[in-house]
Parts: C-alpha cells; structure tokens; sequence
C-alpha cells in the first residue's frame, strides 16, 4: 500500500510541476485549457442575456452546450479526459505538492488544489451528463438538491450551513483575487514584466468576478433556507440573472461577464505556466 504513494511521491518531487508524470501534466493542461472556454462561453451567454438576444443558460451547462455545437462530441470527450487528468494531478498536488512553501502557506494551498480536483471533476460530470441525455438547467439541479435538503430533519439549517459555505468560498476567492496568490503557482521566471503584470491582472479580475456570482448564488440558497421555498435557490445562471435585475441592471452583468472572460483568459496563462 505505501510502495505506490511513494512512487508517486517521487514521480511529483521529479516532474516539472506537482502532476504525477509527464502525460498527466500534458493532460492536465489541455483541462485547464478547456476550463478556460467554459468561462469564456459563460462570459459570451451572461452578454447575450444583457443585451436580450436570445440564448442559453449562463452556466457550466450552457456552456457546455455551445462547446458540443462548435466541437461536437469528441472534443467534449477530449475536454473530459483533460479535465479529470487536472482533477488527478490537484489531488497529487494535495497530498504531496507545493514544496516551495511550507506551514500555513501549504495548507492553504493544498487545501485550495483539493477544491480545484472537486470542481474540475463536477464540471466533467457536467459534460458526461450532456453526452448521455442532452442539455439541463443547472438551476433546476440547483433547486432539486435545496428541496431534498429541506425535506430532511432539521432541513432549513442544513440549507443554511450550505449557503454559508458558499459564502466562505466567495470570500476566500476575494481574498485570492485581490492579494493575488494565484502567481505562487506559476513559473512567471520566462514572462516579460508586462505580460506577468496583463496575467496578473487578468487573474485578479476573473477571480473577484467569479466570487461575486458565487456570493449571489449563497444569497439565493440562504434566501431558499428562510423562505423553506427551493425554488428560491438558483445556480450561476440565476445569479447573473439576479446581478442584472440589481439598481445597476445590465451595465453590472456585462461588467461580471468580461470578468469571467478575463478568467477564462487567466486559465489559458495558467495552462501555460502553472507548476503546482
């Protein structure tokens, strides 16, 4: 049982970056790549909600369905295996990576590569899930998950834990955003002073956009937990619809849209440069 963790113990402590191996670091920035067009596509869908054209969910679901009508099929496949190989490689990354920091520092960072395989896997379940039975609404899942909650014993605090939960996630991305220790994970050695400074840029906006869709959709589910009502809760697309009904109406979501083009921009860089 331990000959196999060491192995890919020393396989991390050998390779470029914290991916056990060449071909899962090949892999996993191929992932990364793909992460990147989904936010792009999401940032494309939440503008064509400001601007009223007709259009799709502004979500991971939506998103997936306009790559599935540019690329088809295979390159969704193709998107999956990349995106499950940077799921491995994050959890490589937790149990043995970051060695160029130590204490808190590493936890942190360990802790943020786990939440990273966890996302990179659900928004592989996404597209599997499309390849299998179409396109869905990820706020109808959204609020399936918040009825069955509530429906348990104690339901509405279940409910709000996940809301609060949510929102600690949101503030940890505005924490990442604005001190911007995303660059601790990329070999920025070879960039040039301005295009470190266009990626660190890019990063910081597409972060903040990105925790503040995720605090509205905390909002939305702590809403749902009060009301004892889940078709009050809501997903991505509920929450960028909800920034556009906001005093600032459409100028907002076109704002958070270019955001999370800037961090589907970051995600090509990150592909590029990331060591961890």
């Amino acid at each position: 049982m331990l000959a196999p963790l060491r192995r890919l113990s020393r396989s991390v402590r050998r390779g470029r970056s914290d991916a056990p191996g060449p071909t899962i670091d090949l892999l996993g920035r191929g992932g990364l790549v793909a992460y990147g067009v989904v936010h792009l596509m999401v940032a494309w869908l939440a503008v064509r909600i400001a601007i009223g054209l007709p259009q799709g969910s502004a979500d991971a679901q939506g998103a997936v369905a306009e790559i599935a009508t540019g690329a088809g099929a295979v390159g969704l496949v193709v998107a999956v295996v990349g995106l499950v190989a940077f799921a491995f490689w994050q959890l490589t990354a937790a149990a043995f990576g970051f060695r160029w920091v130590s204490g808190g520092e590493r936890v942190r960072k360990r802790v943020g590569a786990l939440a990273k395989a966890v996302t990179m896997l659900g928004l592989a379940g996404v597209a599997l899930a499309f390849l299998r039975s179409g396109p869905r609404s990820g706020d109808a899942g959204a609020r399936n998950v918040v009825a069955d909650l509530l429906l348990l014993p104690g339901g509405r605090l279940l409910v709000a834990a996940a809301a609060l939960a949510i929102g600690v996630m949101a503030v940890t991305m505005t924490y990442t955003g604005i001190r911007r220790t995303f660059m601790g994970d990329l070999d920025v050695r070879r960039l040039s002073p301005a295009l470190r400074r266009l990626t660190e840029v890019v990063g910081m906006v597409g972060h903040l956009a990105r925790a503040l869709a995720l605090a509205v959709v905390g909002v939305l589910v702590f809403t749902a937990a009060v009301a004892s009502d889940a078709r009050r809760a809501g997903g991505l697309d509920a929450a960028l619809r909800a920034l556009g009904e906001t005093p600032l109406g459409m100028s907002l979501l076109v704002v958070v849209a270019l955001g999370f083009g800037a961090f589907g921009l970051y995600c090509v860089a990150d592909a590029a440069l990331r060591r961890a």
